[in-house]
């Protein structure tokens, strides 16, 4: 069997070149059944990229994966798996198909890889997942258990303290013969769920090659981890951009890759030359590091509906309703901030998001009492917090009209 390298053909007949039995991990991107055309620019070849999937009928299509699929399962050691990643387009029928080929006793998980990405959505609802159907070839696969972190709701007594089951079934404290609750063993963290966050490649990432079907190369990482050790052999018969590839090397596996286009193979090797990665920030330093507003400021943004708007230091929301078509950007003063501060900082976020119209939430006075109403520039709405309309009132201030 040839490894680490990618072969130039279809699938079909370049698994028919590897013996029976040889391989540890199958990962299959295939065609989705979109009945559409992918294109995109590639900055590797400085060419546009195109892949077609369109099929006349799904027959014709399940027929074409069965084939590719049975072969699959024969190059597949008895302790080997597959990954087969698919949409809601076809899902439903590669499931029965992957049924009559490895067995319904056979089947381990369906993990759904969701992500966030902002879309003009058709009627409907937003699509922010794909699927992949994982199958072993026997009840021997190799399984290398992932522990992830404990979720934010978790409590300090649900990590520390032993849990038992009562007579009933249901989970309670484990308590000694005084009583007493039990500490219970150490633990990694929870195992990894079949529910996987992983954020969408951008398309600003440095792993993003202008391949149509690309995918993180973080997402296969964690395929491979799951049932594959170093030195065994991952095969993707659907190779494209080589994402598969790219991991398996960075991970010390070898690997084997398929691709009818000349130009997937080209952009693969290339990949494989120079190993790119884009590491995640949200799965590095989890989803609260995202969050810079306090429960008080999300607060405030939802009693005036507005959208909270993370990470971005002009700029606290958006209303849910656009002014004239336009956004309407809200920003809450902060407590080290000067009003004239606080306003700057808004019109600057304010005016690259085309904002035409300003809401600062005013939370305090600074040397400047009295809000000179011609200072405020064009477009700039100041409202007081309801703190500090209440400390106004209780200090027997009084409010201006045209703060609101």
């Amino acid at each position: 069997m040839e490894i680490n390298k990618v072969i130039c053909d279809d699938c079909v007949n370049g698994l028919t070149r590897i013996e029976d039995n040889k391989v540890d991990l199958i990962y299959l991107d295939p065609p989705f059944f979109t009945q559409d055309v992918q294109r995109l620019y590639s900055k590797e070849t400085k060419t546009e990229l195109t892949f077609s999937d369109k099929w006349n009928s799904m027959e014709e299509y399940l027929l074409f994966m069965e084939e590719r699929l049975t072969e699959c399962k024969r190059t597949l050691k008895d302790t080997g798996s597959i990954f087969v990643h698919c949409d809601r387009n076809a899902s439903h029928y590669l499931k029965v198909l992957l049924d009559k080929i490895f067995g319904m006793k056979n089947f381990q998980s369906e993990i759904i890889w969701t992500y966030k990405r902002w879309s003009n959505s058709k009627k409907g609802l937003l699509n922010n997942h794909q699927v992949i159907l994982f199958y072993s070839k026997t009840d021997r696969f190799k399984f290398n258990r992932i522990y992830t972190e404990y979720s934010e709701t978790t409590n300090i007594d649900q990590i520390l303290q032993e849990r038992v089951r009562d007579k009933e079934g249901k989970a309670k404290y484990k308590t000694d013969e005084n009583g007493n609750v039990v500490i219970g063993k150490s633990k990694k963290g929870v195992p990894l769920s079949d529910v996987w966050e992983i954020p969408y490649l951008n398309p600003k990432a440095k792993e993003r090659v202008g391949y149509p079907t690309q995918k993180p190369v973080i997402l296969l990482e964690q395929i491979i981890k799951l049932v594959t050790d170093e030195g065994d052999i991952v095969v993707d018969p659907f190779a494209g951009s080589g994402t598969t590839l790219v991991a398996a090397k960075i991970l010390n596996r070898k690997y084997l890759g398929m691709d009818i286009s000349s130009d997937a193979v080209l952009i693969a090797e290339k990949r494989l030359e120079t190993l790119i990665k884009t590491d995640s920030f949200l799965l590095k330093k989890g989803k609260a590091a995202y969050q810079n507003l306090s429960e008080n400021q999300l607060a405030i943004l939802k009693s005036i509906n507005a959208m909270p708007v993370q990470r971005n230091s002009g700029m606290d929301g958006i209303l849910s309703e656009y002014l004239d078509g336009k956004p309407v950007s809200v920003k809450i003063q902060k407590e080290e901030e000067t009003l004239d501060e606080a306003i700057n900082k808004l019109i600057k976020s304010s005016r690259t998001k085309k904002c035409e119209y300003m809401i600062l939430i005013r939370t305090h006075t600074d040397y400047i009492n009295v809000i000179d109403f011609n200072r405020i520039p064009q477009g700039v709405i100041i409202m007081d917090s309801y703190e500090m309309q209440i400390d106004e009132y209780i200090n027997n201030k009084q409010l201006k009209s045209f703060v609101l």
